[in-house]
């Protein structure tokens, strides 16, 4: 389970620019990935978009289903704002894994706040932010 979220965490870079959306930013890196995959975009609205085409979340589930159906197998990347409601990133991510899809990624924008790993000590134990400071009278 861990390995999937960290999948999700670091997913790949931005491979399609077709729908504006502003990405919630992390401090995961970019992956590397070769193949052409199917990307889900859910914009700020709530809207979604199947690569640049605008679909209504009723078709979305049969549309999947036939690509699945097909034997679609490459990656299958969300784009979700950082603003868009999660009712509706929860919504798709679930339509995606019912409809057959195994190899989902959440796209992000890097630079974002720290997850608090870079003040984790050598034993994984967290350091305070002032570890080395001299306590003062």
């Amino acid at each position: 389970m861990m390995v999937l979220l960290i999948i999700f965490m670091i997913s790949a870079p931005l491979l399609t620019a077709g729908v504006p959306v502003e990405l919630p930013k992390t401090e995961a890196g970019a992956m590397n990935d070769q193949s052409e995959p199917l990307t889900l975009t859910i914009r700020a609205d709530g809207s979604i978009f199947m690569q640049a085409s605008e679909v209504p979340f009723d078709d979305l589930a049969p549309r999947l289903r036939a690509l699945a159906g097909i034997g679609f197998n490459k990656p299958v990347y969300v784009r979700a704002d950082g603003r868009a409601p999660y009712a509706v990133v929860a919504q798709v991510m679930a339509s995606l894994s019912s409809s057959g899809f195994t190899h989902i990624g959440l796209i992000t924008d890097t630079g974002g706040p720290s997850s608090g790993l870079d003040r984790l000590g050598a034993g994984g134990a967290a350091q305070p932010a002032d570890a080395g400071a001299a306590p003062t009278p």
